[in-house]
């Protein structure tokens, strides 16, 4: 009996002791890894309905989830900080970061690891700013192979090497060290990876160029129309979503020049290439985090600062015979490709319509999503959303003051009604805002001005695409949301009334940055040129 007696304690104190190791791996504070491209539009990646080869990340898609509608800034700066802070660009006090605290200063003082490898386009160094580890450039674009003068080393210049170095590449052998450390420490850990990548120049190491060359002969005309089919596949839309047509301000692929069209082609191949090596980056940090038994409860954040962009700023560098893996050649984006990139949406990087600012947006964490996995999300987000969710998942308190700085409210709110249902019930009016062009979104309506032009007013539940105006059929609503976009510069943003100017009369809608395509392929206007050296 005695020993009965003894048995049953020890299977009781086991079923104890098993249990309660279950709760402390269910409620283990999750790593995190966000990692952020730079220049990425809607259709690029497989699992977003392009043709260029991206397993690594579909893969994460089909395990965890997509949005449909995730917005950011529009712009590369502006979106760095609103992914730092949880605030809008000018709320936060925009590259100074002066109204702010960041995630890794949150999470440092949550004692978590924290590390940064890559672009950081704003003031000071991330070692400024909370990141105990950095490797990167401060600059907003550089040299892919010889880098620029901008490079650091956990605060310390770090010199570029002469041979051997992409930048893409490098960004992740020193993520991957820093991972190293930081497991060492047996702490949580937090890692932002930030590529250039596929920002201008284009450049592409040889092997990931050559892999693509020929694949885009067809011309933007038949990508665009490819993956948009692929896009209704995958269930990123619905069947009867209308495309708008290819704009005034891109030709049509059969109407270009033997020439232009191989220039074109070169663009095309390129970006595929950069966006392919992001991806196989990508595999390594995976193939990591599987190693090192993290994958499982380490949220993934994938996501672009901006959408394809449309500035072809080195127009008179068009020599066929260069090769796009040749540190010395840069070549600048292509209108026409960033309209189809930008499937199905229009317009482009610093516009408030959705080509600007909706882009790929993944989640991958095995052990926290409790949707379906490969579900698609389409309930608004915004790149504000990101620290109040690793504040709510990783248990960490926003500070209520810090030294040296003018702390303001959080504008984000948490994702992880998301996470848990695949829906977000409701959420404040998003607002948008970069230079001239501007918008608000509020539940299923739209409100966007394309710099500075009148007022147009979308219902997006309706017309995913925006190509049919409403503001003649509710003024009120226009007005209504007008006020609320005002209202919210001021208030929330602490705009300066520059930025606030009432709306204008039409203006033309060229850019003068996009592509001529009103000139022969090897022709560069007088004004053109004055332009490009002002640059």
């Amino acid at each position: 009996m005695p020993h009965l007696v003894s048995l049953l304690l020890f299977i009781c104190l086991s079923w104890v002791v098993v249990t309660e190791a279950k709760t402390a791996e269910v409620t283990k504070r999750p790593n995190i890894l966000i990692v952020m491209v730079d220049d990425m539009g809607f259709s690029d990646l497989g699992c977003y309905g392009g043709e260029i080869e991206t397993p690594v990340m579909d893969k994460l898609a089909a395990n965890g989830l997509r949005f449909t509608q995730f917005y950011n800034t529009a712009k590369c700066h502006s979106s760095r900080v609103s992914l730092l802070s949880g605030m809008y660009c000018m709320q936060a006090g925009d590259v100074a970061l002066s109204h702010c605290v960041t995630s890794a200063e949150i999470l440092s003082q949550a004692d978590y690891f924290t590390m940064m490898s890559g672009k950081w386009h704003l003031e000071k160094q991330p070692t400024d700013f909370g990141f105990q580890r950095y490797f990167g450039h401060l600059s907003g674009a550089c040299n892919y192979f010889t880098g620029d003068g901008t490079f650091r080393l956990n605060g310390k210049k770090w010199q570029v090497p002469e041979k051997d170095f992409y930048t893409t590449t490098a960004k992740v052998d020193f993520a991957l060290d820093f991972l190293k450390e930081a497991r060492e420490t047996e702490k949580p850990w937090y890692l932002y990876v930030a590529f250039n990548a596929p920002h201008a120049p284009l450049q592409a190491l040889k092997e990931d160029y050559k892999k693509y060359e020929g694949r885009y002969k067809d011309g933007w005309d038949a990508i665009y129309q490819t993956r948009l089919k692929k896009q209704k596949m995958l269930g990123l839309f619905g069947q009867k979503i209308k495309p708008p047509e290819r704009p005034d301000h891109v030709r049509a692929w059969d109407k270009l020049d033997d020439d232009w069209k191989t220039f074109e082609e070169m663009r095309m191949t390129a970006i595929a290439a950069m966006i392919d090596r992001i991806d196989q980056e990508m595999g390594r940090l995976v193939a990591d985090l599987k190693r090192a038994g993290e994958l499982e409860n380490t949220m993934i954040l994938f996501i672009s600062d901006n959408g394809a962009c449309p500035y072809d700023r080195k127009r008179n560098q068009r020599n066929l015979d260069q090769k796009l893996w040749d540190p010395a050649v840069k070549w600048s984006d292509s209108t026409g490709w960033a309209w189809a990139r930008n499937a199905p949406f229009r317009f482009y990087k610093q516009n408030q319509f959705e080509g600007g600012i909706c882009t790929p947006a993944i989640v991958h964490w095995p052990a926290g999503l409790k949707t379906r996995p490969g579900s698609v999300v389409d309930s608004p987000a915004h790149i504000i959303d990101v620290v109040p969710t690793l504040v709510e998942i990783c248990r960490a308190p926003v500070p209520d003051t810090w030294p040296g700085r003018d702390l303001r409210q959080i504008s984000g709110v948490s994702l992880t009604p998301i996470f848990e249902t695949g829906k977000m019930k409701q959420r404040p009016p998003i607002h948008l805002l970069f230079g001239e062009d501007r918008g608000l979104r509020d539940g299923d309506w739209k409100l966007v001005s394309f710099k500075g032009q009148p007022w147009e007013l979308f219902n997006i539940a309706e017309d995913r695409t925006e190509l049919n105006d409403l503001a003649a059929q509710h003024p009120e609503r226009v007005r209504t949301m007008a006020g609320t976009w005002y209202k919210m510069a001021k208030d929330v943003l602490h705009a300066p009334k520059k930025a606030t100017k009432p709306v204008g009369e039409m203006v033309n809608q060229a850019n003068r940055e996009w592509s001529d395509f009103n000139k022969p392929y090897n022709k560069v206007a007088a004004h053109e040129l004055k332009f490009l050296r002002k640059r």
